[in-house]
């Protein structure tokens, strides 16, 4: 099973955001541990950092991204994706993107906790309790 981590699940876990850290540590230790193929995009990635940038110094930023890469995989960010992504005309492009590099990757599942932001998209978005009931009742058959 292969899912795309959007941004605000990584948040919840740098800043241990409550009450989703639990939900979305889960997530992340799955695909560390290769239970499901996690990936993240180069974008996810940029906007972490422009988010945390008063908490990050340079060797922070770099330790993160380790820690990232050791975890999930990081699908780059293409001009087609950036065309395919404003031909949806979404209000917000940031989640066009995401859904449309989704769609490239042959993700099975966005994980998100805005599932709203993502209707309309092609690949189903869930929240990372969602994901996780989905999970064991898939493995479960």
């Amino acid at each position: 099973m292969k899912i795309l981590v959007d941004a605000n699940v990584i948040l919840d876990i740098l800043q241990k955001r409550e009450p989703y850290y639990k939900d979305s540590a889960t997530v992340s230790k799955m695909c560390e541990t290769d239970l499901t193929e996690g990936h993240i995009s180069a974008l996810t990635f940029a906007n972490l950092v422009y988010i945390m940038r008063k908490e990050l110094d340079p060797d922070s930023i770099e330790q993160v991204l380790k820690t990232l890469l050791m975890i999930f995989r990081l699908d780059d960010l293409t001009r087609s994706d950036i065309c395919n992504a404003a031909s949806l005309k979404w209000n917000d492009f940031e989640d066009a993107v995401q859904t449309v590099i989704a769609k490239r990757i042959d993700a099975d599942y966005l994980i998100t906790r805005n599932i709203k932001d993502y209707e309309g998209g092609e690949i189903k978005a869930v929240t990372p309790k969602e994901f996780i009931s989905e999970y064991n009742r898939i493995i479960k058959k």
